[in-house]
């Protein structure tokens, strides 16, 4: 990529090839407790997946898991068929070095529940760090693509302001502007409006929202369920840390056929 003649330098098209994401029997245990419990889970390229369920349930851990922010004790995690965190040794799976994880973690948009921002830097500078610390864009470009993107969530009148000055909700938009500018194959989204005053949750799922109509694969932690009803493609209820129940909206959130699913769902709606 080089630049123009009296113009702004070239970004690569924002348009990326939404991955598939398998989840391999996994299994995550701290001491005798068990997190997660033989999850089995395929995403479709492009497909919206929320996962529900109770407290505790396991949910956080599987998104960690599914960047290799945590690792597990059994299974493993593949993105377009490529093992995540681990290469195959014969029949056995070794851990990669640090920085080839993190080349494989720059390919997965994380948004945390709080903004994970950094405070020092301004709003543009958030969004342009991570690709140019990557080595994918010259920090031209990264400022450049860092306004493109504050502008498609709203904020390009922002990119001056520091983390402080804006609301929790400017802040988790933000976030995400950051999570797309890695061009990531998928973003995993952890109780995304969580944090925040109840007034400013409809503006970040107003974002969700552009972002599951664009073909974006995203696999979403959420407890609103309303939500989960309008923008998933399949809805995975975790409970004890095992899948339950899956399947489009209309069944799993409408008419749930497990006990633990009705259950939840009789207390939450």
């Amino acid at each position: 990529m080089g630049t123009r003649t009296g113009a702004e330098p070239r970004t690569e098209s924002l348009e990326v090839r939404p991955a598939a994401v398998q989840v391999h029997g996994v299994s995550k245990w701290y001491g005798v407790q068990r997190i997660l419990d033989d999850v089995e889970l395929t995403v479709r390229p492009g497909e919206v997946t929320v996962i529900v369920g109770p407290s505790g349930s396991g949910k956080s851990t599987l998104l960690r898991v599914i960047n290799h922010l945590e690792k597990p004790e059994a299974g493993h995690v593949s993105l377009n068929g490529e093992p995540i965190g681990v290469r195959r040794h014969g029949e056995r799976l070794k851990e990669l070095g640090e920085r080839a994880i993190l080349a494989q973690r720059s390919r997965i948009g994380f948004v945390f529940q709080d903004f994970h921002l950094f405070p020092h830097l301004t709003v543009l500078d958030n969004v342009a760090a991570a690709p140019v610390a990557t080595g994918k864009l010259t920090k031209p470009q990264a400022r450049l693509l860092a306004r493109e993107l504050l502008a498609t969530v709203g904020l390009g009148d922002r990119a001056g302001a520091y983390p402080r000055q804006l609301s929790g909700g400017q802040q988790q938009r933000v976030a995400i502007a950051r999570a797309l500018a890695l061009r990531p194959g998928v973003i995993l989204f952890d109780e995304p409006t969580s944090a925040l005053d109840p007034e400013l949750v409809g503006e970040v799922l107003a974002v969700i929202k552009d972002l599951a109509r664009s073909g974006t694969t995203l696999v979403i932690v959420t407890h609103e369920i309303g939500f989960a009803r309008e923008v998933a493609d399949r809805v995975v209820f975790l409970d004890e840390g095992r899948i339950v129940e899956q399947g489009p909206p209309a069944q799993v959130l409408d008419r749930p056929e497990h006990p633990r699913t009705r259950d939840f769902l009789s207390k939450v709606l």
